[in-house]
């Protein structure tokens, strides 16, 4: 194996794990559970500070 198949090898392998990676958040941040937590995040700059 030479370094630049190995470097093929690894750039690829990069690749499939950021796939699976973006794959994961967007599986927890769709999830039916995160939502009502999202929703109140959401309204955190409305809110207003009276002090």
């Amino acid at each position: 194996m030479t370094l630049q198949s190995l470097g093929e090898f690894l750039g690829s392998l990069w690749t499939v794990w950021a796939l699976i990676v973006f794959a994961g958040i967007a599986f927890w941040a769709w999830r039916p559970r995160n939502k009502k937590r999202f929703e109140k995040d959401a309204q955190i700059p409305l809110k207003d500070d009276d002090r």
